[in-house]
């Protein structure tokens, strides 16, 4: 029977191999006590296995509150646990309640975090993955060879459908190839979500109509699933390409559902993160998280970006992007989506340290706060990474354009 192998960084005070068995039997056969009925026959088909165990450094001060270690040391490790797929079938709440569930809260260990998981063939065959992906979403933009750039709706909320749709048509009229709604808005009293859409897709409509590149506008449809639904069959009648989900805030059988009707791109804004990852010891480390969402169906997935405004290493995002870029089965394709603080003056690093264009490049005030407005935004933004790929310094490209060098006077302080 196949089976599913999860990585996990833990700390404990007690012996390693003890704290992985506990781990292993909690989150399967066993409990706090032998109870009747955990044969050997049931524990040889149902438990966990603990598959190894890697000895790591030992540390004086628990990462979080656990149980007090009897000679003041904490013991890290990298373990390995297989479950059978007997177990949970392809069902994603469940498995997800396997890899993430209780054992947050066992008291033996004082750090725990998840940092991959290896899934069997068979996931490849019962879960369709991203319907788009990194070329579904270059043909519906028509942007080849270089990143997708895009920005997001600021102010994030208070705008009116009007006054939206009047800055989505500045910035495709720019050169924009995304656009999508703040995670803070959906349907606000003075922005309903179905007018906002027949505002801003008659603009992007026309704008189509008129030149032949349709700009792609995620609208955010997080509500409840029926109210997701219906928000998701309004943009396919408006002629629209793209929806956002919040996952986290959704769910993954929410996202997964919404995914499957396969209409619409599926734009992942990941916000919530830093409750799953920011403790070094504690949650989710992105290589693991983002193969989950792929199997619920997702086309794109924010990554953070180099030198961004929140808390997480460039070394981190990096690995996120490379995480994303690594095939699942051969295919399960998706977009990252570098943003938070960007603007042209990281695109050089990015490039440098990734090596790929296979991007979507988001900057917010990056390219509405421009001097000249959000059109020198977007051109500067195009004219930042033509330097990056060309193997342009920062400098170099600010002397060669005019719009980026004066993104350069206005950001590159900060």
């Amino acid at each position: 029977m196949e089976r599913i192998k999860a990585t996990y960084y833990i700390e404990t005070p007690y012996e390693l191999e003890k704290a992985a068995q506990v781990l292993a039997g909690e989150q399967s056969s066993g409990t706090f006590v032998e109870i009747p009925g955990e044969t050997e026959e049931l524990k040889s088909r149902f438990a966990a296995r603990v598959e190894s165990i890697t000895p790591l450094e030992t540390v004086t001060e628990p990462a979080i509150p656990g149980a007090s270690s009897p000679n003041g040391k904490y013991q890290r490790a990298s373990i390995e646990v297989s479950w059978s797929v007997e177990n949970f079938g392809y069902n994603l709440p469940v498995l997800i309640s396997t890899l993430q569930g209780n054992l947050y809260e066992i008291t033996q260990f004082t750090g725990l975090k998840l940092m991959d998981i290896e899934f069997p063939a068979s996931y490849g065959q019962m879960f369709r993955g991203p319907k788009f992906g990194i070329q579904g979403c270059r043909e519906l933009t028509k942007v080849y060879d270089r990143p997708l750039i895009g920005t997001i709706i600021k102010p994030s909320i208070g705008l009116s459908p009007e006054q939206t749709a009047e800055l989505v048509k500045t910035l495709a009229e720019a050169g924009i190839d995304f656009v999508k709604d703040d995670e803070l808005l959906s349907s606000s009293a003075n922005s309903l979500f179905a007018r906002r859409v027949d505002a801003v897709m008659k603009v992007i409509n026309d704008y189509a109509d008129k030149t032949g590149k349709k700009v792609m506008y995620a609208f955010n449809v997080s509500a409840g699933i029926d109210e997701m639904q219906r928000n998701y069959e309004k943009i396919v009648s408006a002629g629209g390409t793209c929806a956002m989900v919040s996952l986290n805030s959704v769910g993954i059988s929410a996202a997964n559902k919404i995914c499957d009707f396969g209409e619409l791109a599926i734009h992942g804004h990941r916000n919530g993160w830093g409750m799953m990852n920011r403790h070094p010891l504690l949650g989710i480390e992105f290589p693991a998280y983002q193969k989950l969402w792929r199997l619920a169906g997702v086309d794109q997935i924010h990554v953070n970006g180099i030198q961004n405004k929140f808390w997480e290493s460039d070394d981190s995002v990096v690995k996120s992007i490379e995480s994303c870029l690594e095939p699942m089965f051969g295919g399960f394709s998706v977009l990252p989506v570098v943003s938070s603080g960007q603007w042209g003056g990281q695109a050089p690093e990015t490039y440098r340290r990734t090596k790929t264009v296979d991007l979507l490049y988001m900057a917010g005030g990056g390219i509405m706060a421009h001097p000249d407005g959000p059109t020198g935004g977007v051109r500067a933004l195009h004219q930042a990474w033509e330097g990056a790929v060309a193997g342009l310094s920062v400098e170099e490209t600010a002397q060669k354009y005019p719009e980026f060098g004066k993104s350069v006077v206005k950001f590159g302080k900060k």
